[in-house]
C-alpha cells in the first residue's frame, strides 16, 4: 500500500484546482487459454489472494469482467481483484489502468445495492489511492473522499484485510495536512493504527504503519523498531504468497528514513 499513503504525502503538497484524466485503458491479458475462468472465480473466491498465481487472479477478473450473476456484479470481488493485480504489476502504467478499473467495479458494486458492504468501499479507497496517484485533483477532495469511503467500511465491516480500512484510515490521517488546511491528525492515526494491531495483529502492515506513525508522531525510536520487529517477524511466518517481496520493500523504505532521520 505504499502507493495509497504516498499519494496522501504528494497531495499534501499541492494546491490544485484541476486533475490530469486518468487513461481509459483495460489490460487485455494474455496466455489464458488453459484456464476456466468461470471455474476459477466461482469455485473458492474467497481464496483469490495473495497466496493465488497472477494467472490464477487474471483468470479470475476475466471472469468478473464478463460475469452477468448479481452476486458478482454486486460483490467486491472484482475490486479486489483488480487491486492485488495492480500491486504486482511492474509496468506503471498498467498497475494504474488496474487499479482505475478497481475503482469502476466498487462503483459498479455500489450502484447494484452494495453501500452497506465494507468491503466494497474500502476496496474502492485502496484501488483510488492507486489509480490517481500520478493524476491528482485538488487535495481536499481526494483526501475527503477517501476518508469518507474509509469511514464507511470501517463502519460496516473494519475485519476486512485484516483491520484493512483501520490500516488505511490511520495512514490517512498520518499523512494529510493537517488542519486548517487538511484532515492530517496525528493522535488521530496512532489510535486508529494502535487498534489496528491490537485487534488484527497478524497482518504485517498494521504494525508497519503504526510503527511509521510512533516515529513520525512522537519520534519513538524504540517503540518504532519493534513495531517494524514484530511486523517483520509476522510477515515472514504469514501466509502472504507474493506480497512477502512487495512489503519486503516497504518496511525497507520505513526503516531507511528512520535511519536517515536519526543521524
Amino acid at each position: 500500500m505504499r502507493y495509497f499513503t504516498g499519494l496522501i504525502a504528494h497531495l499534501a503538497g499541492l494546491l490544485l484546482v484541476g486533475c490530469a484524466a486518468t487513461p481509459d485503458k483495460i489490460i487485455h491479458f494474455i496466455g489464458l487459454s488453459d484456464c476456466d475462468p468461470a471455474k476459477t472465480l466461482l469455485g473458492q473466491p474467497q481464496n483469490l489472494g495473495p497466496a493465488s498465481s497472477t494467472h490464477t487472479l487474471q483468470c479470475a477478473l476475466t471472469a468478473a469482467r464478463e460475469s452477468i450473476d448479481p452476486l458478482v456484479i454486486g460483490s467486491s470481488l472484482g475490486a479486489r481483484l483488480a487491486l492485488h493485480l495492480a500491486e504486482r504489476s511492474p509496468d506503471e502504467s498498467d498497475k494504474e489502468a488496474l487499479a482505475n478499473e478497481g475503482v469502476t467495479l466498487a462503483e459498479r458494486a455500489l450502484a447494484q445495492g452494495g453501500n452497506t458492504d465494507g468491503a466494497i468501499h474500502y476496496y474502492l479507497a485502496a484501488n483510488l489511492g492507486l489509480a490517481i496517484h500520478d493524476h491528482p485533483i485538488q487535495a481536499a477532495d481526494n483526501l475527503s473522499r477517501l476518508e469518507q469511503e474509509l469511514n464507511t467500511a470501517m463502519k460496516f465491516n473494519p475485519s476486512v484485510d485484516e483491520g484493512g480500512p483501520l490500516r488505511l484510515l490511520g495512514m490517512l490521517y498520518l499523512k494529510a495536512p493537517p488542519w486548517p488546511t487538511g484532515i492530517g491528525d496525528g493522535d488521530k492515526a496512532l489510535e486508529y493504527l494502535k487498534k489496528a494491531t491490537d485487534d488484527y495483529p497478524e497482518h504485517p502492515l498494521n504494525h508497519l504503519f503504526y510503527g511509521e506513525a510512533l516515529w513520525e508522531v512522537d519520534e519513538k525510536l524504540t517503540p518504532a523498531t519493534n513495531a517494524l520487529a514484530v511486523g517483520r517477524d509476522k510477515l515472514k511466518r504469514g501466509p502472504w504468497g507474493y506480497n512477502k517481496a512487495i512489503w519486503t520493500k516497504e518496511f525497507d523504505e520505513v526503516e531507511q528514513e528512520i535511519s536517515t532521520s536519526n543521524h
